[in-house]
């Protein structure tokens, strides 16, 4: 494609709490190689609010318009989970290049018709913890050895979600229908840095609870019913042979936010810590190690959109990191960026943690 920048519209920009205007918005003008092309939302005020709000240069009421608009190179899906499919679907077959959050479907089936239909369009998946420069040099040490063998690693997670309270607009997360869970969302977060860092999950075994069966929705005072599990213990065995006891604990205040991955091997150790409330996925993480390596990479974005909630600051570290490999893939016609295709794989793996759960069986997967 040519050198200018590559013209992005973004579906669920929203000014009020979104997550695309909290990291998306940051992370693109923190790049010249990208341009803020367009917005949509469902209504037309909150559309031409946020065109203005985030310098978007055209706005649409209708999110079909935007996939349709020819100046469109690069859409972005930041919506609702249920929400995804359809809208995906539209912009592959408008030949656009995708970038979605994750998870990508709400069911492994509709992440594999996805996936199928990307072809050879350039996808990006928002599993985006993999992308965080200190989680790409903890794998870079794994990857040369200089741990010697690995003898184990552990891992303790937390998140702010998925607790006690909650709103009615995230309600929709504890259904099962909605495909948008704790096990889902944070646990195949986690999951997949553990992979980037150690290589693909090959042997699970876990053990699931539901602490909170009733979350009360503190904007309307109503009791909700949940209907996914809130809590995740596993060991699972990675195909660089280290088994790793994880841990992702659901509703922990913001004071007591914690993620670490600690590594052993036989010549050394590493670990990688992070303390955002909302997860490994959305803050920036800090390498430290026994082996000598040279500094991570500094991120490309560090911003937080114009109108996001202080507890989202540092929420575009990662997401400019996506799109920094994004772009460089669709300058040069590789296809390096985790997109669909490795979006199956961590639908799927998700799957085999709720069967070893509900089984209690161990279950093996191919590396």
């Amino acid at each position: 494609m040519s050198n200018s920048p590559i013209r992005v519209g973004v579906i669920g920009a929203d000014t009020e709490a979104s997550w695309a205007g909290a990291s998306h918005v940051p992370a693109l003008a923190a790049q010249p190689e990208f341009r803020l092309a367009a917005v949509a939302t469902r209504r037309e005020e909150s559309a031409r609010r946020a065109a203005e709000v985030f310098g978007a240069e055209r706005w649409f009421a209708d999110p079909f318009e935007l996939i349709g608009d020819p100046s469109v190179d690069l859409v972005t899906v930041a919506v609702k989970v249920p929400a995804h499919r359809e809208l995906v679907l539209a912009a592959l077959a408008a030949g656009k290049a995708v970038y979605s959050e994750s998870p990508l479907g709400a069911t492994v089936a509709q992440t594999e018709e996805m996936a199928a239909a990307a072809g050879r369009l350039h996808t990006a998946i928002g599993l985006q913890g993999r992308h965080n420069p200190s989680v790409r040099r903890a794998g870079q040490i794994v990857a040369e050895g200089r741990l010697g063998r690995l003898l184990s690693a552990r891992v303790a997670a937390t998140t702010f979600g998925n607790g006690p309270e909650s709103v009615s607009a995230y309600a929709y997360f504890d259904k099962a229908a909605a495909g948008a869970g704790f096990l889902t969302i944070a646990v195949g977060h986690v999951l997949d840095v553990v992979e980037a860092v150690l290589g693909r999950v090959t042997e699970i075994d876990a053990r699931t609870e539901l602490l909170w069966p009733r979350v009360r929705l503190t904007d309307t005072g109503e009791m909700s019913v949940r209907e996914t599990p809130d809590h995740l213990d596993a060991v699972v065995k990675t195909a660089s042979g280290a088994p790793v006891g994880v841990q992702v604990l659901a509703g922990v205040p913001a004071a007591d936010a914690r993620f670490s991955l600690e590594v052993r091997g036989t010549d050394g150790w590493l670990a990688l810590t992070g303390d955002h409330p909302a997860g490994v996925q959305v803050g920036d993480l800090a390498l430290t190690s026994s082996a000598e390596f040279t500094a991570p990479d500094a991120p490309v974005a560090t911003g937080t959109g114009p109108t996001a909630a202080e507890v989202w600051t540092g929420a575009s570290v990662n997401v400019g990191e996506v799109y920094a490999a994004l772009a460089r893939d669709m300058r040069n016609g590789t296809y390096d960026t985790p997109g669909f295709a490795h979006a199956v794989h961590n639908s799927r793996l998700i799957a085999r943690v709720e069967r070893a759960a509900r089984t209690g069986l161990r279950q093996h997967l191919r590396p």
